[in-house]
């Protein structure tokens, strides 16, 4: 099905004249800065700290530094990278673009992410759901186009989902794709940690295709709150007309060129974090009470048991704390267990021991 960006954009977005500062236009590190009514004279932290010297200037509104690290990373030109105050944030600019309140609806599909859902509701749009398959969680992508209607503005797809951990195929998500008019969001938070490739490649071939990834889970920066959108420069610069004109602050940006100049720590983490998941889910599905523990494409495993609430009460009495999910669809009996290092899986492990 044929998408044309301009049919689903919100009509006021359209018209939109967005905030526009000097630092926009002038592009230069160097120079007086008369512009933004800032203090000259710098700020009473101390030189001590680091980036210091700049915190008294407002940092580069299109994070044209980082976004330059990241598309060497990503091999993605500057033009399609969004980057937010965590994804939350650009879930929320996909909504103010592409939804009109009262009269739009998106699809998700439980279980998943439940800022999809909130930040919906805080738009005042209409949320339809799509159950995934039981036991192996994949889309029912006949049923999901099926419920698409006139007003279904966005799909959202988690990949690998959270809170089951798997990986979605595909083949269903190209078919959801290509049959819909409107955006098709993956969100790719956990990417790093599958045996399998980011769909960025793809990008090219789908105009409607919108791609979520976070530097808070494998990077290891979620104090920062760095999330990135990944798409058509078409929808980028839409992004970039709503996003407020500083919605990166300086030290975050800073620490995460820093961080992506480290890539080979990330990635021994990385498989670090692998290694302890298989050894956590081993030795977990071992338990009496343990019923089964879903194989997972993240770092963390969900894992059902036979009363998830005593058990999660029991943990959080041991100073341990993981995730409740027993009240979520097709979760029932659940708790979500985020791979530690070593020492506090084992501490986990020792704890479960005591659980009668």
């Amino acid at each position: 099905m044929k998408f044309e960006l301009d049919k689903i954009t919100r009509e006021n977005i359209k018209k939109l004249v967005p905030y526009s500062s000097a630092r926009d236009e002038y592009k230069g590190n160097e120079g007086i800065f008369l512009d933004a009514n800032e203090n000259s004279f710098g700020s009473p932290i101390g030189s001590d700290i680091e980036y210091a010297e700049k915190l008294n200037r407002y940092p580069d509104p299109l994070q044209l530094n980082l976004k330059t690290k990241l598309s060497q990373v990503k091999g993605l030109p500057i033009e399609n990278i969004f980057l937010g105050n965590g994804s939350d944030e650009a879930i929320d600019i996909l909504f103010r673009a592409f939804c009109n309140p009262g009269v739009d609806n998106i699809i998700v599909c439980p279980p998943t992410y439940g800022m999809y859902e909130v930040s919906a509701n805080i738009n005042d749009v209409e949320v339809k759901k799509v159950s995934l398959t039981e036991n192996d969680f994949q889309l029912d992508v006949e049923k999901i186009i099926a419920t698409i209607d006139a007003n279904t503005k966005i799909i959202f797809v988690c990949c690998p989902n959270n809170p089951t951990g798997n990986g979605v195929a595909w083949n269903s998500i190209k078919k959801i794709i290509e049959k819909f008019s409107g955006i098709v969001i993956v969100d790719e938070a956990y990417i790093n940690f599958a045996n399998y490739r980011s769909l960025i490649s793809e990008l090219p071939n789908y105009p409607n295709l919108v791609i979520l990834q976070t530097l808070s889970k494998a990077w290891g920066l979620a104090g920062i709150r760095i999330g990135m959108a990944f798409a058509s420069e078409q929808i980028i610069d839409i992004f970039n007309k709503i996003k407020p004109p500083y919605n990166i602050n300086y030290v975050s940006q800073k620490i995460a060129i820093k961080a992506l100049n480290n890539i080979n720590q990330m990635n021994n983490w990385i498989k670090e974090i692998v290694f302890e998941r298989e050894q956590l889910k081993s030795k977990i599905e071992k338990f009496p009470f343990v019923l089964k523990v879903y194989p997972s494409e993240a770092n963390f495993l969900l894992v059902k048991t036979t009363n998830a609430n005593e058990i999660y009460s029991f943990l959080k009495s041991k100073q341990i704390i993981v995730r409740n999910r027993n009240a979520v669809s097709l979760c029932e009996g659940c708790i979500r267990v985020t791979v530690g290092t070593k020492s506090e899986n084992q501490n986990l492990l020792e704890s479960l021991k005591q659980f009668n």
